[in-house]
This record gives C-alpha cells, structure tokens and sequence, in this order.
C-alpha cells in the first residue's frame, strides 16, 4: 500500500496517535519536488543519528523536548520553537523526553 501524502489545501493532523511513540511512527506528510515535510515521533531511546541533508531544513517542536547537535553545540527545543539548518550541515535528533516535531526539507536544486 502506497503511503498518503496530503495535497494543496488537504488538512494535516499534526498530533500523534497513541501508540505513535512506542511504534516511532514518523511519517513523511507532504512530499514535492521541492519539498518534504516530516512529521517526527522522537522517543527518549531512539535518536536519530548524525546525518546530513542537502536542502535548507527547520525543525519545529509540538510535543516534549528535543536536543539537536548541529554546529558543535547542542540546542534544545521545547514546543513553539524552531531551529534552522543550512543544507550539508551535519546534525543529531534526539527526544530529552518523548516529543514530536515538525520538519521541513526544502530540496536541494538538482545539478
């Protein structure tokens, strides 16, 4: 079964289910050719490794607290804030208690 992402001017619940966070059910929103949007379910003992991305990318908070390794330092964030990450900067994910976030990747153009 193919996944569902929403299309121009389709609602998006942002809240997570209640078996989300035992299951670390992320999901991909929106995905374009420009775009992806990601709906992050971040328990305490699953981060995300160090990785990198080539597009411009921002992480919201909505739920719990996440800290994120980018830069040589750490920034946490709690629900209603944000960080921005240039394309290529290499970075960690991880919950400091069960969260969820939002994040938009915004596609690198193709050479």
């Amino acid at each position: 079964m193919a996944l569902h992402h929403a299309v121009s001017g389709e609602k998006i619940a942002l809240q997570r289910g209640d078996d989300d966070i035992a299951h670390f059910t992320s999901v991909a929103l929106v995905k374009t050719e420009h775009m992806e949007l990601i709906r992050l379910v971040l328990p305490v003992e699953r981060p995300i490794p160090e990785h990198r991305v080539d597009g411009e990318v921002t992480i919201v908070c909505l739920e719990g607290e996440i800290a994120i390794d980018a830069h040589d330092k750490t920034t946490n964030l709690q629900p209603n804030e944000m960080l921005y990450l240039a394309g290529g900067v290499p970075h960690t994910i991880r919950a400091v208690s069960d969260a969820v976030a939002l994040m938009t990747i915004l596609m690198a153009p193709q050479r």
